[in-house]
């Protein structure tokens, strides 16, 4: 147990914790909370999720709100907007991010579009969260990164923790948002620990990214495992390169601000993010800061993610297709 201070506030008490563990905590946090919250999806109960995170919780708090659903995510899901249009709020696991296309009539036609079509009157807070990304040896079929894709639709907001206090802090403002919020976790970082503030109030702003290492010659801007990644490539620079590591949390509501604040500084941008690199994420924020900051660049911006091809089963090959540390560092080396 440790203290740190917190922005605005006085010293917070923290532990050290997984992601894992951070995001069982915001979930616990939020059903003690208010009595309207409730889990729902494959397993989450007696199981514990597919990835451990929500074990224990229907111990806690029962069956009626730790639900284990049918493997009918079009089902679940329709589910989860009638229950939000009617007064609670729904926490969605989908296992995996690649299964999201099997219920995207839920999410595209009527998620995403309740409060439009009915002229701000009502209101839709459910919370999906869902795994992403490869590096297990999964296949394509579980490996894929689409946070761009719902990152897109008018009328969601989508999320992509790469720290354990960013996972709680952003689960917890998503699950009390009054409308639809993903929250893309990255599989491979669940063991990944750091401090996270025990303060059950504790939440991060959505649309709020954060400076995690300041520096001067270059900015990276990073997601999910590219954070961890690119934080400990720039103290192996260090004396050589300076850069300055930010941690995008928020891909909509996008925090342009900092993005730009920090290019001014340095001149250059790096963006990692494991995604496929065509129209997507990296794309908007190249736009962004090429739009409010293109006379501060010394140097054309670089891009580190997935070409353009699905993520292979054989590890030597999916290492191949994977970003890395190394990607980020010849980025750099591009361009410093």
């Amino acid at each position: 147990m440790s203290t740190q201070s917190r922005s605005g506030s006085g010293p917070a008490q923290t532990e050290e914790m997984t992601v894992r563990e951070a995001i069982r905590l915001a979930l616990r946090e939020e059903l003690e909370r208010d009595e309207d919250v409730f889990v729902m999806g494959e397993d989450v109960g007696e199981f514990g999720g597919v990835f451990e995170v929500t074990g224990g919780l229907v111990e806690e708090f029962g069956e009626k709100r730790i639900r284990d659903t049918p493997i009918s995510e079009a089902g679940f899901t329709g589910a989860a907007v009638g229950a939000a249009a009617t007064g609670t709020r729904p926490v969605v696991e989908i296992m995996f991010s690649d299964f999201m296309g099997v219920c995207s009539e839920q999410i595209i036609n009527q998620m995403a579009k309740n409060r439009y079509m009915f002229g701000g009157k009502t209101e839709m807070p459910v919370t999906v969260r869902t795994t992403e990304g490869g590096g297990m040896g999964a296949a394509s079929q579980h490996s894929g990164t689409l946070h761009t894709w719902f990152a897109h639709f008018p009328g969601v907001m989508a999320v992509a923790p790469g720290t354990p206090r960013a996972a709680k802090g952003l689960l917890k403002s998503a699950i009390r948002s009054n409308d639809p919020v993903f929250v893309f976790e990255n599989k491979m970082i669940y063991e990944q620990t750091g401090e996270v503030p025990l303060d059950e109030d504790y939440t991060i702003p959505l649309g709020q990214a954060k400076v995690e290492r300041e520096g001067s010659d270059v900015t990276v801007v990073a997601t999910q495992r590219m954070v961890g990644e690119s934080l400990e490539l720039a103290e192996d620079l260090e004396g050589d390169v300076s850069a300055e590591v930010i941690d995008l949390r928020s891909l909509y509501p996008l925090d342009t601000d900092t993005l730009v604040e920090s290019v001014k500084k340095t001149g250059r941008l790096v963006i990692a993010d494991e995604s496929p690199l065509s129209y997507g994420t990296h794309a908007e924020v190249a736009t962004r800061v090429m739009e409010n900051a293109f006379f501060s660049l010394d140097a054309p911006i670089q891009r580190v993610g997935v070409a353009d091809v699905h993520i292979p089963f054989s590890p030597e090959l999916e290492n191949e297709v994977l970003p890395h540390g190394s990607d980020v560092e010849a980025a750099i080396r591009r361009i410093v």
